[in-house]
């Protein structure tokens, strides 16, 4: 056998494997007589069908079985021995391989092609800054949410005359088009310039407006008529809403009562100690979202920074012939910026766990499906009457999925341990921002 490996350019390569007769012939040999041994053929008794007829029926199949079987392995092994740093899968080139003659070669030439990362190195250093953002919860986003909570809690009832911050429940036509749904239209999202032609309005009453001066955002349009987003983009001209009800919420009266549907009954027992619990929700709601945000800024951050070399051209082929019949080519191009992006953010996260030595065992998992489950059934208020039952909910979901369950949460606990030991060792620059400031952060 000969092997070795070619290189086209940095990141892209091939290995050429050329098998001749003694790579072969014994293990061939020895399917056969396995073969003669098992075979039912009319006309021999088990056990005694001559060699020359099975190789003659089975011979070349089992020829081009032996054959991938050795290249399989020797592929493999050539890139563990040599240490290469491949990506995907090699593949093989199959114009080469199609042009075998399986019953007169005995010498074969094979070709497969592989995707080299070169080595970088990462190190982390108090040098390397990322904003964190931290929200600074203000009077106007406590305020706001116990309005939206109020009217959450609310009475509806069904005026006759449609007034601000009212509802429209009816008909959804396009004038001049097939579109047509019934939805609840809420004056609030109509644009301010827009609204009084929906203030005053009475049951079986038709309004007649355009809709995309009438909304604010195309979330907006979708809602209302159920339609994809590419579809809202590309409407335009009037609509009609025929009004079969109003809706009306009278918001709730701040007392006890509405304290208790909050947050339980007598969580709080005060207005003041309702507004600090709000302020402490929220605070942790987008706590969340910020650390999101952070992790997100660390990715970025690393990926842009971190000079590595991808195979562009290899990794497209892989992915499409790994997909083959569930992805196009014009889909893969299209997504193509975001795979490399997550392409190098895994080997980035891999070269630092491998350089830190960050592992996990078995009871890191295992302790994180129980948190998991916990949160699920309702969080902490409810861990200590499932704590004699944690063991059995844990092993029996890890072992759910064919084990599938396990990895994933394997992996949710290395890649935590990689961001925080990253964050450790990086300088996180913090900021209080206003919600309003955060969310204009996050859009841009």
């Amino acid at each position: 056998m000969d092997i070795k490996l070619e290189k086209k350019n940095a990141t892209e390569a091939s290995i050429k494997i050329k098998l001749n007769q003694n790579d072969y012939q014994h293990k061939v040999e020895e399917k056969v007589k396995d073969y003669a041994k098992k075979a039912n053929i009319k006309g021999f008794r088990p056990g005694k069908v001559p060699l020359g007829l099975v190789k003659k029926m089975y011979g070349t199949s089992i020829l081009v079985e032996e054959v991938n079987h050795i290249l399989s392995h020797t592929v493999n092994d050539y890139v563990k021995d040599n240490n290469l740093n491949i990506i995907g899968q090699p593949l093989p080139n199959n114009s080469n391989s199609d042009k075998i003659d399986w019953t007169n070669q005995t010498e074969f030439d094979f070709d497969f092609e592989i995707g080299l990362i070169d080595e970088f190195k990462i190190e982390l250093s108090k040098k390397q800054k990322v904003k964190h953002y931290t929200i600074d919860i203000d009077k106007k986003t406590v305020n706001e949410t116990v309005d939206r909570l109020k009217k959450q809690f609310g009475n509806s009832t069904n005026p006759d005359v449609s007034v601000e911050g009212d509802s429209l429940f009816g008909t959804l036509t396009q004038i001049n088009g097939d579109l047509s749904n019934e939805t609840l239209l809420e004056l609030d999202s109509v644009e301010k310039k827009e609204r009084k032609s929906f203030i005053g309005v009475k049951s079986n009453d038709t309004i007649e407006f355009d809709i995309q001066k009438a909304f604010k955002t195309e979330a907006d349009i979708i809602k209302l008529l159920n339609i994809s987003e590419a579809e809202a983009k590309a409407l335009k001209g009037k609509f009609s809403l025929t009004v079969k009800n109003i809706n009306r919420v009278e918001p709730a009266q701040v007392n006890q009562d509405f304290f208790d549907k909050v947050f339980g009954k007598d969580a709080v027992k005060s207005e003041e100690d309702f507004l600090l619990k709000i302020k402490d929700t929220i605070s942790q709601n987008y706590s969340r979202e910020t650390d999101f945000y952070l992790e997100s800024s660390i990715r970025d951050f690393f990926v842009d920074n971190i000079k590595m070399e991808v195979p562009g051209t290899f990794l497209k082929k892989c992915l499409l012939a790994t997909n083959e019949g569930k992805v196009t080519a014009e889909e893969i191009d299209k997504d193509f910026e975001a795979t490399v992006k997550s392409l190098k953010w895994d080997l980035i996260k891999n070269k630092i766990a491998e350089t830190n030595n960050l592992k996990v065992d078995n009871q890191e998992v295992v302790e994180k499906a129980k948190s998991m489950i916990i949160e699920q059934f309702g969080g902490a208020a409810v861990a200590s009457q499932l704590e004699g039952q944690m063991d059995e909910f844990a092993d029996n979901y890890l072992k759910g999925n064919n084990g599938d369950n396990y990895m994933q949460v394997f992996q949710q606990v290395h890649s935590e341990k990689i961001m925080n030991h990253i964050k450790e060792n990086i300088t996180l620059n913090d900021k209080k921002v206003s919600v309003d400031e955060f969310q204009k952060i996050v859009l841009n």
